[in-house]
């Protein structure tokens, strides 16, 4: 008999019924959070320019915006909140009327609990130097005079109505410290997702338009060196024996390999944040004719999800989870 391939793993690639019966990995809407902006003080939404089809939200858009993704499917949102006035210390995060908290209890109200409202737990929207916390009178962040103004924030955040506040400083302690502040105040069911191993990325560019930064410098000195694994394993451990109740990986694409070591680890919750470099390079890069847009959105996100996430947050979130439903 003439040598010739008995295995033909083409056969099971025949057609598309057939490819999407043997597919190893699915997206579902309810995997998608969708992150928010809301501003104060405008009376349209704003459109971030590094981001195309993305806003800065009003209050009566983000509720809109709530009212989609619940309708599409999507299993959270994610808010962050642009405040009008900025200090030192970042005290309209803290307010309970600062815009975020009022972000929190407007779309509660419109979408009660058929939505998982998350909450961007840090300073940086909110200090007129752009850092993640408070700084020392040499122009360092401070972290254990930082986890101070976290644990209010998680507070009020709570006390807002928030499902899952997202601490994303990565200062140390940071997760013992909002749930002790959050178990203190009465707030149990209120979950913690951890910003794990959040790195610090030439992606996060546009998210610095679409958030008003004025961060002057970086945040190398607190978030992750993209060249260090071993070193996302030791904060995940930190994390969970903290009481971490899910974990997360951010960026999404350039460290896939970390999110794949961290959802062998654990058995909590896995995230990923496709964050706004991403994003807008698929856009720009579609803008221009380059890739097929629909298809690339597509496969990014089963990457991220083929690599572990069991969430994924994306600002394609309402527009795939539409796509999959097909409605």
């Amino acid at each position: 008999m003439a040598e010739f391939p008995f295995q033909r793993p083409r056969r099971l690639r025949t057609t598309p019924a057939m490819r999407r019966m043997v597919a190893e990995t699915r997206l579902h809407p309810a995997d998608l959070i969708l992150p928010a902006f809301v501003r104060e003080g405008i009376s349209e939404p704003t459109p971030i320019n590094a981001m195309p089809g993305v806003v800065q939200h009003t209050r009566d858009t983000l509720r809109k915006a709530a009212a989609e993704a619940v309708a599409a499917g999507v299993g959270g949102i994610m808010l962050f909140g642009l405040p009008l006035v900025k200090d030192a210390v970042g005290s309209q995060g803290t307010d309970p009327d600062g815009i975020l908290q009022k972000a929190i209890r407007d779309v509660r109200a419109e979408v009660g609990d058929d939505l998982v409202v998350m909450s961007d737990l840090c300073l940086d929207e909110y200090t007129d130097h752009g850092h993640c916390g408070v700084l020392d009178s040499e122009g360092r962040v401070d972290n254990d005079a930082t986890l101070e103004r976290y644990a209010e924030m998680a507070r009020v955040q709570a006390d807002a109505g928030v499902h899952v506040v997202g601490p994303s400083g990565m200062m140390d302690g940071q997760v013992r410290v909002i749930r002790e502040a959050l178990d203190a105040a009465g707030h149990q069911d209120v979950s913690v997702l951890a910003y794990t191993a959040k790195y610090a990325s030439a992606f996060y560019g546009p998210f610095r338009e679409a958030v008003n930064s004025s961060l002057r410098g970086d945040r190398k000195t607190y978030q992750q060196d993209p060249a260090n694994a071993r070193e996302a394993m030791r904060e995940l451990a930190l994390d969970l024996a903290e009481g971490a109740d899910m974990v997360m990986v951010k960026p999404a694409l350039p460290y896939l390999d970390i999110l794949r070591q961290v959802a062998d680890a654990v058995d909590v919750p896995v995230a990923a944040y496709q964050i706004s470099g991403e994003y807008s390079m698929v856009e720009a890069a579609a803008a221009n004719g380059w890739i097929d847009r629909d298809a690339a959105i597509m496969e990014t996100l089963l990457g991220v999800r083929r690599a572990g996430a069991g969430m994924i947050l994306t600002y394609w979130a309402t527009e795939v989870a539409v796509r999959l439903r097909g409605v």
